[in-house]
């Protein structure tokens, strides 16, 4: 967008002497940091390309607020700063912009480097879903349709491996061949979910560690882009924690020698997170959960080979074969993983 257009959201903030600066410019949402005579902000421009209703995440977030407002009053949460009109959502010609306010000596971290970080960053999610244990979900709106449901990922991968995509069908079957070995997978997660003692329950969906604030001694204070909160399974969170921390490469890497489990970190996620939820954790959930790690790895590697199988439609590519990495990469990892919790 161009300055004319940044700066006519100011406006409608109220914002007088505004001096940007750019923090992320990725695939979900770009965001800028504002510093204006009002005070410090954080301001985003939301992607509705994957976010199609913006006022369902915004609906979300302000029941959530209220809630911790009177229940856990002490409970650090970030809700958007509202407009001069009293809105907590700009719109703009195809565009949709929310703040919030900064918070002074926080920082957050890309990549997890250290045990305690895994640790912290286990109980800082935990708390956040503990906190929200008595939370009415079902009024909660579902901001992405389907988001972790593993049988579904799985049909769009034999859909994609039946689309006669000769040429990358036969550069990918060596994977392809090990994914549908690993098809128990889904039937497991199926009998996960219906578990009675596996509870729904408020999950952020993405916790990766950057979605986190820390502050300057390294303690988790809240969890941030709540985009992804919704009614969801233990599962999903814990997940995608063991997918995102456990190795020192990213799904990125191309050399999967690089890629290995580390153990002590696997054992970090553990007991943080289930320190943190203590008895609200049901023992169903606590045999199962190293399955959470499988299930999601397992579920990132199918996408991959999927959005390869279709041209890379989705996810996009850096390079040729980008996304065929990206599933072998997560695949290795979840042979890696099941070798040593099994």
């Amino acid at each position: 967008m161009n300055a004319n257009q940044l700066i006519s959201i100011f406006d409608l903030f109220g914002w007088t002497n505004v001096h940007s600066s750019t923090i992320t410019s990725g695939l979900i949402n770009h965001t800028w940091k504002i510093d204006a005579d009002q005070g410090e902000f954080i301001l985003q421009r939301i992607n509705t390309n994957i976010f199609a209703s913006p006022e369902k995440i915004d609906a979300n977030i302000g029941m959530i607020a209220a809630y911790l407002e009177k229940k856990s009053p002490d409970y650090l949460f970030t809700i958007p700063v509202t407009t001069i009109d009293g809105n907590r959502l700009v719109e703009a010609p195809n565009q949709v912009f929310r703040a919030f306010n900064y918070i002074p000596n926080t920082n957050t971290i890309s990549v997890v480097e250290t045990a305690d970080q895994a640790k912290e960053a286990a109980q800082t999610f935990a708390s956040f879903t503990k906190a929200l244990i008595d939370f009415p979900i079902d009024q909660l709106h579902i901001t992405l349709p389907d988001f972790h449901q593993l049988d579904l990922r799985y049909h769009q991968f034999e859909k994609a491996v039946q689309s006669n995509n000769s040429d990358r069908i036969n550069q990918s079957k060596a994977i392809i061949h090990a994914l549908e070995n690993q098809k128990n997978l889904v039937n497991q997660f199926n009998q996960y979910i219906a578990n009675k003692a596996a509870y729904k329950r408020v999950m952020h969906h993405d916790t990766k560690i950057s979605n986190i604030l820390f502050d300057e001694r390294g303690k988790g204070l809240c969890v941030i882009d709540l985009d992804t909160v919704m009614p969801g399974f233990l599962f999903s969170d814990v997940g995608d924690m063991f997918r995102t921390y456990i190795s020192p490469v990213s799904e990125e890497e191309q050399n999967l020698d690089k890629i290995e489990v580390r153990k002590d970190f696997v054992e970090a996620i553990y007991e943080g997170y289930t320190s943190e939820l203590k008895d609200a954790i049901t023992q169903f959930e606590l045999d199962h959960f190293y399955l959470s790690g499988e299930i999601l790895i397992y579920m990132q590697s199918l996408r991959f080979i999927t959005d390869y199988l279709q041209n890379d439609v989705y996810y996009g590519k850096k390079y040729p074969d980008h996304n065929l990495v990206r599933a072998l990469n997560q695949y290795r990892l979840l042979e890696l993983f099941q070798a040593s919790t099994h």
